[in-house]
């Protein structure tokens, strides 16, 4: 089923405050993301947020190379963040990824 109006809309706004600068093709598969079921109780924004660190970090750095090579979830995360964060920062995003931030 696909989101109501307001949600896309909502969903929209916050993807381009987030990420001024950031190439058509991957705000498109951020945006499908957040607009997903299992997203849809939480603030647009949050849901664009979780969803464009979940993208960059699989479709723009080496953690699936991480994880192949035997690192577990939490340490691949861990040595990606640079290359998420330098992603982002290419993208003009006005949010940076914490490194110690647990829940990301």
């Amino acid at each position: 089923m696909a989101a109501p109006t307001g949600r896309r809309r909502a969903v929209a706004r916050s993807l381009t405050a987030l990420l001024p600068l950031a190439p058509y093709a991957d705000t498109e598969a951020i945006r499908a993301d957040a607009l997903a079921v299992h997203m849809k109780t939480l603030p647009p924004s949050i849901a664009v947020w979780l969803a464009t660190v979940a993208h960059v970090r699989h479709a723009h750095s080496d953690y699936e190379k991480l994880l192949s090579e035997g690192y577990d979830r939490d340490s691949a995360r861990f040595f990606v963040i640079g290359q998420i964060n330098a992603t982002l920062t290419r993208w003009r995003a006005t949010r940076l990824l914490d490194p110690d931030d647990e829940d990301v």
